[in-house]
């Protein structure tokens, strides 16, 4: 019912947690937080009312109706201050994410847990984290349909950080790196095609970005 992305997104919830499944879309994750012992309540939230909808009949089948509330909203809106302790967004881009958390300071200051799977620009995500007070405790990587995305635990508490992140012990650490010196060979490519680009700081950023993923 859930794929490695979703599972590994799980895996870092803490246990009896009360947990947000932002963008929730037809429940599993939901359902799954609960009946693994994940998650003591969940609000799962989406702002569109076809996939929730089909969220709350799946939450009934699955018998677990008086432990996931499903709210339908936008982002954190959906939520009150010191509701919830975890928050998972998975699913959606990063820019979207950093939006979605900007948008809602005053909900995040109650929440210890930040669990997130971008589907793209997840350097920019990790730079609003650590620009907004929140330690990246763990990075782990999960690969669906040849994909390899990287999931991101954040922390409100320095003492949660873990001491080696899952991403560098995972055994799709270097098809993972592979794919990520190819895009930026890709990029560097197109910016080829301008001499003004070339010179600039962005250019030989990348190409660093590069020798240093070539090191690993």
């Amino acid at each position: 019912m859930i794929d490695s992305r979703i599972k590994a997104v799980l895996n870092f919830v803490e246990k009896n947690s009360r947990v947000a499944d932002i963008g929730a879309d037809h429940g599993y994750l939901s359902i799954e937080l609960v009946k693994s012992g994940r998650a003591s309540f969940v609000i799962a939230s989406d702002k569109n009312s076809g996939p929730l909808d089909a969220a709350k009949k799946n939450i009934s089948a699955a018998g677990l109706s008086d432990f996931i509330e499903v709210r339908l909203g936008d982002g954190l809106k959906v939520l009150r201050e010191g509701e919830v302790e975890t928050i998972c967004i998975a699913g959606m881009g990063g820019a979207l994410i950093v939006e979605i958390l900007s948008d809602s300071p005053e909900i995040l200051k109650s929440v210890q847990q930040l669990i997130l799977q971008p589907m793209n620009a997840t350097e920019k995500l990790l730079e609003w984290l650590k620009n907004n007070d929140r330690y990246i405790a763990d990075i782990d990587l999960a690969e669906v349909g040849g994909i390899i995305y990287e999931i991101i635990s954040a922390a409100k508490n320095p003492a949660r950080v873990s001491a080696v992140m899952k991403k560098e012990k995972s055994p799709l650490l270097k098809k993972f790196t592979a794919q990520k010196i190819s895009k930026l060979q890709k990029v560097l490519a197109e910016m080829s095609k301008s001499p003004a680009a070339v010179a600039s700081e962005k250019f030989k950023k990348i190409q660093a970005e590069i020798e240093s993923l070539k090191q690993k």
